[in-house]
């Protein structure tokens, strides 16, 4: 009967982006090394830890940002890979090897997206300290330290935990701290999740995002993007990396278990910028409001006059205010709102080219045809392939 080599057990949540995306890479690093493991996952990809010291396996790769994982692995005799977030003072890492996500440059990446939008007040959404939120406050350390250094300050809020019999009373806290922000302001969140929140009570209140207020949050989830009208910026997080390394690291400690522990940091992969944080810098308070209405709904074929009904002044008054600021006109600021919107479904999805038309509010294929070949000299399927 066929055995593997070693038997491994992975313990994550995986109902979170964060450790699915750990696993994958765990996964590739199977695929492409010669370790023969046969590897033990729930089935419903939750942690289980009772009995765990037990488990007759070969070796763990867990999550250790976990104090109740951490703590059942305190005593266990085979080789264990913890992965989690890094921590400014060294005492604070696990005696483990150890692979962790890199909460400063996370946050500073997330930082430096808004100061080159040009803003110059800044904000961060964190959550209550506790132990199972050790890397809040390891990225609320980060955004301080980075503004401090910059000589900007820096309007911290860590909200309340989310319950369904609190969560009015959250949402309403988070407006008050919100509303009591100058403008323009540039606001980190601590996840996405967190995010949300700050959308949703921005459009509450009526906060124009990005003109007021720009969000950027951490894990790039498509969840959070997707349950929100207005998509989100978000720093995407290198945990592919992180299940790649920590399966490399555990494969050498099989081989020789008398290897020293290793602590890697791995950096986060970049930024994705979406709507949250378009922010330009803008003086005329009409014209925000117009590209705000424009930025919403420009994709469900609106004209010119529905943009002055929602500003409520002239055409031509609002037409001479957008020649200053935007040095085009309203029915521009539309097509280009428009024409990227089409842009970036057809190079970052698989909608058919007619579909983007309906989505884009093109009146017909052709239409959309026509504005890519006088723009690009190119139809859509051309600048799709082109832009493989």
């Amino acid at each position: 009967m066929y055995q593997a080599k070693h038997s491994i057990s992975l313990l994550f949540n995986a109902n979170k982006v964060y450790d699915r995306q750990v696993i994958e890479g765990i996964g590739h690093y199977l695929q492409s090394s010669k370790a023969d493991w046969d590897v033990y996952l729930e089935e419903d990809f939750l942690t289980r830890l009772e009995h765990i010291e037990e488990w007759g396996g070969d070796g763990i790769i867990a999550d250790f940002d976990d104090p109740a994982i951490q703590k059942a692995l305190l005593n266990t005799k085979v080789p264990v890979i913890g992965v989690g977030g890094s921590y400014c003072n060294d005492q604070d890492y696990p005696d483990v090897p150890y692979v962790a996500t890199d909460n400063y440059e996370v946050v500073k990446a997330a930082y430096e997206h808004l100061k080159k939008k040009g803003l110059e007040r800044f904000a961060f959404y964190g959550f209550p300290a506790d132990q199972n939120h050790r890397w809040a406050v390891e990225r609320e350390r980060a955004m301080v330290k980075l503004c401090k250094e910059d000589g900007y300050d820096c309007s911290i809020y860590r909200g309340h935990p989310t319950r369904p019999e609190t969560w009015q009373y959250t949402m309403n806290r988070v407006t008050d701290w919100i509303q009591g922000l100058p403008n323009p302001v540039g606001i980190v969140s601590v996840t996405d999740a967190r995010a949300r929140h700050l959308l949703q009570a921005c459009e509450h209140i009526g906060k124009l995002v990005p003109d007021s207020i720009s969000i950027v949050g951490i894990d790039d989830d498509d969840i959070a993007r997707y349950l929100s009208r207005i998509s989100l910026s978000s720093v995407t997080q290198g945990c592919f990396d992180m299940g790649f390394q920590a399966a490399k690291l555990l494969h050498r400690h099989l081989d020789n278990p008398n290897l020293k522990n290793k602590r890697v940091l791995v950096p986060p992969a970049g930024v994705s910028e979406r709507q949250s944080t378009d922010f330009k810098a803008l003086k005329d308070p009409y014209v925000i409001q117009a590209m705000h209405y424009i930025r919403q709904n420009a994709c469900r074929g609106i004209k010119v006059e529905q943009v002055l009904d929602y500003v409520g002044v002239s055409r031509s008054n609002l037409e001479q205010r957008f020649r200053e600021e935007r040095d085009h006109s309203i029915h521009t600021e539309i097509h280009n709102e428009k024409l990227a919107k089409a842009c970036k479904l057809l190079v970052e999805e698989s909608m058919s080219t007619n579909d983007v038309a309906q989505v884009c509010g093109y009146p017909s294929l052709q239409y959309m045809y026509a504005v890519f070949k006088k723009h690009y000299d190119k139809t859509p399927r051309e600048f799709r392939d082109g832009a493989k």
